[in-house]
């Protein structure tokens, strides 16, 4: 297939939220680079795509549901003798309507609701766009091969400064991007120390869904994740760990209160003495976590109880699709991912449409299989917020000089004017000391 795909899906797509308007931008005419490719005289003006849903509201944002008991970080769980994080017994979680079936601590990922909008076909509408790059000039050519030379380790100027210019190569191409903003939900059971919150069991009646519960939403196309408790989901229950007695044996000398001597290791005796001073022959010395006493509950925070609740976690992602269409050189596609273009096109709706109507038909071909990968790959398992796609034109340029009467070439690309070549004409053996 023309040309190449990189850095595609990732993450959930699809439910109905807002539409807006299509905001299509053609920049003027661009002063710095070569003709595109494929554009021959007399073709066909790329149309932009109309939107097949011009009547959805346009609000975003829901209200923030106020959280309900999160003063303080959630802890999880001590079981008994244990050192770290445990999780809570299942029989710690009684049964929430809604939410029957998760006993246990692990997360339970949600489908969103049925989507509301399926992807329709293009209504293009008549727009006429027309693309005159001149060729990058010699001293913008020069500059960016000196530059280059300087950045990189043990290679020399002279070609840089000494070249004579023979030809240059337009190698324009173009490059796709589709960016789906999801959103998608999970849920699982949590325990935290008692923080003097009442339960709420019950208080609202039924616990709301998880997609039901209003969460207002980051920046677009910005990752993000928020995490809450659900309403009507919490509870208060003796700690496991102390039971309820807000201490817990320490697990460093299982109560003794002595532990083995760090000087000599248990032994009572230390080089060039007949007894260890530190802990006087015996051995052992205090305990510094307990001090011979039992250590507070890391469960309850010496509390003596917990809060049993069903915390609901929000990730929005953005996924992206990129197609680079096939510009004819023996360019690496791959460093395009480093540089910027000449933006032609600008796309943002709630779904955007597929692009029929552009001089490039690969590029139109990427639009339709991005939508229709992102849509599959997301819509069962994520609600869709937000597309926006873009077309950028990608500058390459490759240019013949001669050194030392020798033939050699780089390429020049991006808006950035980066270089790459494989036969830099002056080099040296660098050894690092």
């Amino acid at each position: 297939m023309e040309g190449n795909y990189y850095g595609s899906v990732a993450q959930p797509h699809l439910m109905g939220q807002p539409s807006q308007p299509m905001m299509n931008a053609y920049p003027g005419v661009n002063t710095m680079y070569g003709p595109p490719p494929s554009q021959s005289m007399g073709a066909a003006p790329f149309v932009a795509p109309v939107s097949p849903y011009p009547n959805l509201n346009s609000s975003l944002a829901a209200p923030t549901y106020p959280p309900v008991g999160m003063d303080s970080p959630s802890a999880p769980l001590l079981g008994p003798g244990a050192i770290g994080p445990t999780a809570p017994s299942s029989d710690m979680f009684g049964p929430v309507p809604g939410y029957e079936g998760i006993g246990d601590n692990s997360g339970r990922f949600l489908p969103p609701p049925p989507p509301a909008l399926i992807p329709g076909p293009a209504v293009p509408s008549p727009e006429n766009a027309e693309w005159t790059i001149p060729c990058i000039s010699e001293d913008a050519a020069k500059e960016a091969f000196l530059q280059y030379a300087k950045e990189s380790c043990c290679y020399g100027t002279s070609p840089a400064q000494d070249m004579v210019f023979k030809e240059f190569t337009s190698f324009n191409t173009y490059r796709y991007r589709l960016e789906t903003f999801t959103e998608s939900r999970e849920f699982n059971w949590q325990t935290k120390p008692f923080d003097g919150h009442a339960a709420d069991v019950g208080v609202h009646g039924t616990p709301p869904q998880p997609w039901d519960i209003p969460v207002q939403y980051p920046a677009l196309f910005k990752d993000d994740e928020k995490k809450m408790p659900v309403p009507g989901t919490s509870s208060i229950k003796t700690c496991p760990q102390c039971m309820g007695i807000g201490k817990t044996t320490c697990t460093k000398c299982a109560g003794t209160g002595r532990v083995q001597c760090t000087w000599c290791h248990g032994t009572g005796h230390r080089d060039g003495e007949d007894s260890c001073s530190t802990c006087q022959g015996h051995g052992t010395e205090s305990c510094r976590t307990c001090s011979g006493a039992m250590q507070c509950c890391q469960g309850c925070s010496g509390k003596g109880k917990v809060v049993n609740f069903i915390q609901l976690t929000v990730t929005w992602k953005n996924n992206i699709f990129e197609f680079v269409a096939d510009h004819n050189s023996d360019f690496q596609t791959d460093l395009f991912k480093k540089v910027t273009g000449e933006k032609l096109f600008t796309d943002e709706q709630h779904l955007v449409s597929p692009l029929v109507t552009f001089p490039k038909q690969s590029i139109n071909k990427a639009s339709q299989d991005g939508q229709n990968e992102h849509y599959n790959t997301f819509s069962s398992t994520s609600r869709i917020l937000r597309q926006r796609q873009t077309i950028e034109l990608l500058p390459l340029t490759k240019v013949h000089y001669t050194w030392k009467e020798n033939p050699y070439s780089y390429f020049v690309y991006g808006r950035e004017n980066k270089v790459y070549t494989t036969n830099y004409p002056q080099k040296c053996c660098c050894v690092l000391l």
